[in-house]
């Protein structure tokens, strides 16, 4: 399938990298650290959303700051050896011109920036935690993507794994590109689903990007 886009917009966690052994090891001795049983962790959805989010489910509102500034820490410092490029990730980035294409992640500025420069990516566009105030499935984190690379969201695809994420790019009216890396394909609701990023080309054009996706 081609499709014709202004720009791309990546999450990063089980899109462009994987981290998922790192978030496991952090969540899971967090979790140990503030109390919580396996029982009440195993209930809360931890992919695609703002750690915020995940604390402020399982802990009263004022432990919230403090536990969040120590989950993200616990990320951080795992993200050496934590992190590894999802196949296609760095020759797909590299066919596209840094102006048309942008992360969206539901990780804080730091935490991504360190996965992301991990693998050697230093996107010139990066939507992190800090910059929005509802995250996915909320579609503000794209529609602010679009805003700061000035093009129209409709001509924007969304390339995600998570439920969430694919609700948010939905939700923003933007064409959505699901990789069945992290969730079962019955999960992911898209407009094309592929395996992963190597699934993927794109050419740049005089007007933005065009992409040919495979299965």
């Amino acid at each position: 399938m081609k499709i014709s886009a202004s720009a791309l917009l990546f999450d990063n966690d089980g899109t462009l990298v994987s981290s998922i052994e790192s978030v496991r090891r952090c969540w899971t001795r967090w979790a140990e650290e503030y109390g919580i049983t396996a029982e009440e962790f195993a209930r809360v959805e931890l992919h695609g959303r703002l750690a915020a989010d995940i604390v402020a489910d399982l802990l009263p509102a004022a432990r919230v700051p403090e536990a969040l500034a120590r989950i993200e820490q616990l990320e951080v410092e795992d993200v050496a050896g934590g992190v590894v490029a999802l196949p296609g990730t760095l020759a797909l980035l590299a066919q596209v011109p840094p102006e048309r294409w942008a992360v969206v992640t539901s990780a804080t500025r730091r935490l991504a920036e360190a996965r992301l420069a991990e693998v050697g990516i230093h996107p010139k566009h990066l939507i992190a935690a800090d910059d929005v105030t509802r995250g996915k499935p909320d579609p503000e984190p794209f529609l602010l993507a679009a805003r700061r690379l000035g093009v129209d969201p409709a001509r924007c695809v969304v390339f995600e794994d998570a439920p969430a994420g694919l609700a948010a790019g939905r939700a923003a009216g933007m064409t959505t590109v699901a990789l069945a890396t992290t969730h079962r394909v019955e999960e992911l609701s898209a407009d094309v689903l592929v395996g992963d990023l190597s699934a993927v080309s794109a050419q740049a054009t005089a007007d933005g990007v065009e992409i040919v996706t495979g299965g």
